[in-house]
């Protein structure tokens, strides 16, 4: 009898391990966001120069169920469930896709180095608006429900040229002001004072440019809508501002802005200096003949400066970033764009768990 009782007790703590060695193994296995395909390298992604047209216009593979939209999904392969991580949503500018803006910005090649889940997705007419803004929020909610929100260490907003000034009307509405951490504004506006425009910004004029013409922000409804957003936000957030040198008038970035003042950060000090000796992903290739430098040349290697206004209140960050000789639309360098990552995981992050 005692040796029955021994051996069910065996097998009750033998069972007993192996459930929680089986609940150890799921918590520890690899998760899937949206059903989207993670292989190595990621999904569509552009060769290092001369990515196809095809390829750029690419929608991308994963549906957004209510609007029955697609977009892209980015995140570590090796992702597991309950892990930390920073989430992005990624905008486009004017007359781009979202393909383009993946490698414009190409933070998909760092998502596994620092644990980034990026969504980036597509106007249908190529240029954001209200009538977006459902689509928007439904991938913000769906990425956030499988991820769990006590897993979302910040949550950033990215938008280049008419994607950052989306950005910036997004930040007003009820939604995205109560989750949104931090934004970047790749050449998209900046937040309490803008820099003159060169003379010859825009892009240059072409009989007919093709489906694959990149972001442009140089249209009478943007200079409209930038009026509109000229008063700063009310919601609290980082705010870092890229631009390329080439875009900007002699006078080049104002010394301090509003946003500044309204984190009492200190003054800007010496700029870091960044080398890039490898070229950008994308470049608008339908505007150049005849070129126009403040529009955008070629991809190539390039420096850049940052500037960051230190010690500001409650763990903001706020920083201007120069791409020196570079135009609006040039793709981001490998090291810039590690970089600008760096400055967003240093900022306060946290608001995206106490949103309704």
């Amino acid at each position: 009898m005692r040796r029955s009782l021994n051996s069910i007790r065996s097998l009750i703590t033998t069972g007993a391990l192996l459930a929680l060695t089986g609940y150890a193994s799921a918590q520890q296995a690899p998760i899937q966001l949206a059903g989207a395909p993670c292989p190595a390298p990621p999904f569509l992604h552009c060769p290092d120069k001369d990515c196809p047209p095809e390829r750029v216009i690419n929608p991308g593979p994963v549906v957004e169920m209510k609007s029955r939209r697609t977009y892209f999904l980015d995140y570590p392969c090796d992702l597991k469930l309950g892990e930390k991580v920073t989430f992005i949503l990624s905008l486009h500018g004017f007359g781009s896709y979202g393909n383009w803006q993946r490698h414009y910005f190409p933070i998909l090649d760092y998502k596994d180095k620092y644990r980034l889940v990026i969504a980036t997705p597509n106007s249908p007419t190529r240029s954001w608006s209200a009538a977006d803004d459902e689509y928007l929020q439904n991938i913000v909610s769906s990425v956030v429900e499988q991820i769990g929100k006590e897993n979302i260490k910040a949550f950033w907003l990215v938008g280049h040229s008419q994607g950052g000034l989306t950005a910036n009307r997004l930040l007003r509405t009820d939604f995205f002001k109560d989750r949104v951490d931090g934004w970047l504004s790749l050449s998209g506006g900046r937040l309490g004072g803008n820099p003159g425009r060169a003379a010859s910004f825009g892009p240059p004029r072409v009989a007919a440019a093709p489906a694959t013409a990149a972001s442009n922000s140089a249209t009478p409804s943007v200079s409209a809508a930038m009026a509109a957003l000229r008063e700063p936000p009310e919601a609290d957030f980082s705010f870092i501002y890229e631009t390329g040198q080439r875009e900007m008038d002699e006078k080049g970035l104002p010394e301090t802005s509003t946003w500044v003042a309204k984190y009492n950060c200190g003054s800007r000090r010496k700029p870091e200096e960044i080398i890039d000796t490898k070229a950008g992903y994308v470049y608008d290739s339908t505007r150049q003949n005849p070129p126009n430098p403040s529009w955008g040349l070629l991809p190539a290697p390039g420096k850049a400066q940052i500037d960051v206004y230190p010690d500001c209140k409650d763990g903001r960050v706020v920083a201007d970033v120069v791409r020196l000789d570079k135009g609006h639309t040039e793709g981001l360098e490998p090291r810039i764009t590690e970089e600008l990552i760096k400055l967003m995981l240093s900022a306060k992050g946290g608001k995206i768990q106490q949103a309704r």
